[in-house]
């Protein structure tokens, strides 16, 4: 993290080191498999009450870790009207048109949808920051939706749910529509996201998800009375206890630290990244078996992810 008394450099050109690799890597891992889990809590829990249940244990695990260092989120004001929008942006809007995009239409579709957030994350910061798009970057962001499409082609009409099949072989369209809409939302967190340079990652982390709970808490109770709902299953409570933990407590962590030194755009390829890490955790703990097609998209999405890193296309100077 940069030292709190330096003021970032404006237009300062953000690097995607080895270690930024392997954290991208492993962050994309953990939130592939979030699509799962959503997957297997949709079908006893309703939306809100799922994301806020999911925001809230994370939060109180963050601040728990917090106090056992003997640390805690700052009490400032400013920097609580970020949280709260960060917590709309990233977590609140997001989550909840996942769950239920994820209600209409099957999660490896859903996973392909969320990869366009580094085209949103790029027009974001084009629209709102002022910054150029770089031609690497358009040419990489292209390659890697390319990627997972091949990836995932072959299995969309398979995977689908019978009664959410429709003539162009996707899905349903107000389920794909949410997932596009998280996207955007995604996309325009990143901007807000670079005002936090100059605070720990776990902070950041707790404050906006405490901010989402905040926000979700009232949403759930007035639209969905939870205690009305008939006690969720064993399968559903761990599903919640991993996606809380692991797959935000966890891994906002991490996704802090990577936009602390890689910026927005960069930090956003993990979209990318997830729909190949799906893959890869189907055939080594279920088994199954890697058609060409499947190698064919990671190799494309593996170009794109390298042309917008700049180590193949000649790049100049970019602010992200």
């Amino acid at each position: 993290m940069p030292n709190s008394n330096t003021p970032p450099v404006k237009n300062a050109a953000y690097v995607m080191g080895v270690s930024q690799w392997i954290w991208l890597f492993l962050l994309s891992a953990i939130w592939g498999s979030s699509f799962f889990f959503y997957k297997v809590m949709v079908a006893e829990l309703p939306t809100f009450t799922i994301v806020f249940g999911r925001v809230a244990i994370a939060a109180a695990a963050l601040h728990l870790f917090l106090r056992i260092r003997g640390d805690s989120v700052p009490r400032v004001a400013a920097l609580w009207q970020n949280f709260f929008l960060m917590g709309l942006l990233n977590n609140v809007i997001p989550f909840a048109l996942i769950v239920y995009g994820e209600t209409r239409i099957a999660s490896g579709l859903a996973a392909i949808l969320n990869a366009t957030t580094p085209v949103f994350t790029i027009l974001a910061s084009r629209t709102l920051m002022r910054e150029p798009i770089a031609w690497h970057k358009a040419v990489g962001v292209g390659l890697g939706l390319v990627g997972v499409v091949v990836l995932f082609g072959p299995q969309i009409s398979s995977a689908l749910p019978e009664g959410a099949r429709v003539a162009n072989g996707f899905g349903d369209s107000l389920g794909e529509l949410a997932i596009v809409g998280a996207s955007i939302s995604y996309g325009l967190s990143g901007v807000v996201a670079r005002r936090f340079r100059d605070v720990a990652p776990v902070k950041i982390a707790a404050g906006q998800l405490s901010a989402s709970a905040l926000m979700l808490l009232p949403l759930a109770l007035l639209f969905e009375r939870p205690w009305m709902l008939p006690l969720p299953s064993l399968q559903v409570w761990a599903s919640l206890m991993v996606l809380a933990l692991l797959c935000t407590a966890l891994a906002y962590i991490i996704f802090f630290k990577i936009m602390a030194t890689s910026g927005p755009n960069n930090t956003s390829l993990v979209t990318l990244l997830v729909p190949v890490s799906a893959i890869v955790l189907g055939s080594s703990v279920l088994g199954e078996r890697l058609g060409a097609s499947a190698f064919l998209g990671m190799a494309i999405i593996a170009l794109g992810l390298l042309c917008i890193d700049g180590r193949i296309l000649p790049r100049k100077a970019s602010p992200s």
